[in-house]
């Protein structure tokens, strides 16, 4: 006997299915950079909390990305935790083509190299530890070895393929 969930057909797993269901969760947003011949960077929802102990993060890349190269070779990336107040910045590292360290990105270069973004709420330089095959992208394992949380504002959200203001 199955159960009736109420919710519609069930659909054959598909790229598009994933794509569909994971619109509807919600996810915070973060900038992932690094440093190769120059400063490369995109925006994630895909950053998790691995392990406390030791600290260990993961996030997702495409191998196709533009800052895959630089990536599949950085020994530290820098990882962002972006405010409410910076849904262009997002925008403009999640668009293909953009000029990602122009002029409108205020950042500077921290440790180990890493290319750092000015105003988030909160960021860390982590050593990439792995990096783990995973269908058309890589699974990139980080520890953190510096970072400061105490950055202005709320964070931004990811919903419904928009960027979103948390609510109260």
């Amino acid at each position: 006997m199955t159960a009736s969930t109420g919710l519609g057909t069930p659909r054959t797993a598909s790229p598009e299915l994933l794509r569909s269901v994971f619109r509807q969760h919600a996810a915070g947003v973060a900038v992932i950079t690094a440093h190769g011949s120059r400063p490369v960077g995109f925006t994630a929802t895909s950053l998790t909390s691995v392990a406390a102990d030791p600290p260990l993060l993961s996030f997702g890349i495409g191998t196709g990305a533009s800052s895959w190269p630089a990536v599949s070779e950085a020994e530290h990336v820098g990882v962002h935790i972006l405010g409410e107040h910076q849904q262009e910045l997002a925008a403009t590292f999640a668009r293909s083509g953009a000029d990602r360290f122009g002029p409108a990105t205020s950042w500077h270069t921290g440790p180990e190299g890493v290319p750092l973004l000015d105003g988030v709420l909160a960021w860390l330089v982590c050593k990439v530890v792995a990096r783990v095959p995973a269908g058309d992208h890589r699974i990139v394992l980080a520890q953190p070895v510096v970072g400061d949380p105490a950055g202005p504002g709320r964070p931004l959200l990811y919903h419904q393929g928009r960027f979103n203001a948390l609510r109260d």
